[in-house]
């Protein structure tokens, strides 16, 4: 079960960038999420992904010299769901469809890709951790950047921040 949970079911043996494919794969989830429930749904769903995701890449890497291998993307998941946050509150204090909001859709994407890669700040600290949390906590940050990021552009875009 550990494994099917840390691979987000085998989504992080694709090939090639298996982050990519997770945070891709972590999209559609999202948009179930949020139908079931918005943002109080999104957000509980998040919270819970990250404390079941931490016990699965504790129990996949046990032992292991490797304490972040690439097929690991339950991490992913939880960091672009974070980026993703401030577009489900958006939809619903706008009373829109979520995926009307698709410019915050594909800055939330982008900008946890990027955060997670470059690994600024704390994103860097998290991910020198070598533990199952440090695993999760990178991602946990980038998608926290993210979403900032994120709230920003739509602050620009909607001319709040002019």
């Amino acid at each position: 079960m550990s494994k099917w949970i840390a691979t987000v079911l085998g989504v992080g043996y694709l090939k090639p960038a298996p982050g990519t494919w997770g945070s891709l794969a972590a999209l559609p989830m999202f948009w179930a999420l949020h139908q079931l429930g918005g943002w109080p749904v999104a957000l509980a769903s998040t919270i819970g992904v990250v404390f079941v995701g931490v016990w699965a890449i504790r129990r996949e890497t046990e032992g292991k010299d490797n304490h972040d291998p690439s097929e690991i993307v339950i991490d992913e998941v939880a960091g672009q769901w974070i980026a993703l946050l401030p577009v489900s509150i958006g939809a619903a204090a706008a009373g829109s469809d979520v995926l009307a909001l698709y410019p915050g859709w594909i800055s939330a994407f982008i900008l946890f890709r990027l955060f997670d890669i470059w690994k600024p700040g704390p994103v860097g600290w998290a991910d020198r951790k070598n533990t199952a949390w440090g695993v999760m906590l990178d991602d946990v940050f980038a998608g926290i950047l993210a979403a900032i990021g994120t709230l920003l552009l739509a602050g620009l875009s909607h001319g709040f921040l002019l």
